[in-house]
């Protein structure tokens, strides 16, 4: 006999680990149901992302994608118009995202299934960040001040971290007393987790044409964001990467306080949310000061990985632990 259930958990999983492990390891952590709303949820995010990061396709088509999307989910125009337009555009079977997108129908379906409330949240905010990411696209990547890049990371990350308070508050009543002091914090959550993002895709972004450091990072040291990755410019760029790195370890910080606020009753949802924050100061740490950041993507390693997991598993229901984990992968040390 068919389970309907079982074949929409096994379909998420399956999605989720071909689209990122790591992410797919903290949602896999959390508690039914919320572990299929939240996997869902970033799977149609990665929808957006996926139509706004594709670099095959020009701007312009790319915002005309993103308001198709957008209306797709105010329910304005059927999801298969959609499916049908990238089509014509690209279908990269090796691709996972493409996949993803390609795949928009089936995940509309699985989410129509869901509680009025939790349906609602999703599409609130994953309309918002398509049609901040449209905006952007028909902007163009601009990144004059920090102020900008804030602004750009809050569509394609603050967002995100909104609409996972909301489901947490809606499956937990301890957290949803806590919603309002919350929210703040999870939109650093993002911004934190964009920010080390940002740094880790310096050059694969500049290859694309993208970069995304602002301007006014760059003029104090007497160089353009252009600039950053020529050999000559190599001492001054170490510099702006460094204010990266600052900024985006202040994100962290304040991560770190959204974590400690959650309930240590909701031992899972906390370790949800710590694994990307751990995973991003540990990134993070192997960056500063270093010129990898500007010759190519760092990540850490699965053996990393897994020693940030199994200690926090064991020590992550302390507070005090908490940061005291963070201070110690911030500075280099697991």
């Amino acid at each position: 006999m068919f389970n309907y259930s079982l074949w929409v958990t096994d379909y998420i999983h399956d999605l989720l680990r071909r689209t990122s492990r790591t992410f797919a390891l903290s949602i896999e952590r959390l508690p039914q149901p919320l572990r299929t709303r939240i996997g869902v949820a970033y799977l149609l995010f990665r929808v957006s992302d996926y139509l706004e990061d594709n670099y095959t396709i020009p701007a312009a088509r790319k915002a005309e994608l993103l308001c198709l999307w957008d209306h797709v989910l105010a329910g304005r125009v059927p999801v298969h118009r959609l499916v049908e337009e990238l089509k014509q555009d690209t279908h990269d079977h090796n691709d996972p995202e493409c996949t993803v997108a390609h795949d928009c129908a089936q995940l509309i379906r699985v989410l129509m299934g869901f509680p009025g409330p939790v349906r609602r949240a999703i599409v609130s905010r994953l309309r918002k960040t398509t049609r901040g990411m449209a905006r952007w696209q028909l902007r163009g990547v601009r990144v004059e001040t920090e102020d900008d890049l804030d602004d750009y990371m809050h569509y394609v990350a603050g967002v995100v971290g909104y609409l996972v308070t909301d489901l947490f508050a809606n499956a937990h009543p301890l957290i949803a007393e806590r919603r309002c002091e919350l929210l703040p914090l999870s939109r650093e959550c993002g911004l934190g987790l964009q920010s080390v993002n940002v740094i880790r895709g310096l050059k694969k972004d500049y290859e694309r044409g993208w970069i995304y450091v602002p301007r006014s990072f760059c003029s104090p040291h007497g160089i353009e964001p252009a600039d950053l990755f020529e050999p000559e410019h190599r001492e001054q760029a170490l510099l702006v990467v460094g204010q990266l790195v600052d900024k985006a370890e202040r994100h962290l910080r304040a991560a770190c306080s959204y974590v400690e606020r959650l309930p240590r009753r909701c031992h899972r949802i906390r370790l949800s949310c710590m694994w990307p924050m751990f995973f991003a100061a540990a990134t993070l740490a192997a960056t500063r000061g270093r010129e990898a950041a500007l010759t190519a993507e760092v990540k850490i390693s699965r053996a990393q990985v897994a020693v940030i997991v199994a200690k926090s598993v064991k020590y992550g229901w302390r507070n005090g632990w908490v940061r005291g984990y963070l201070d110690k992968l911030l500075a280099g040390s697991f």
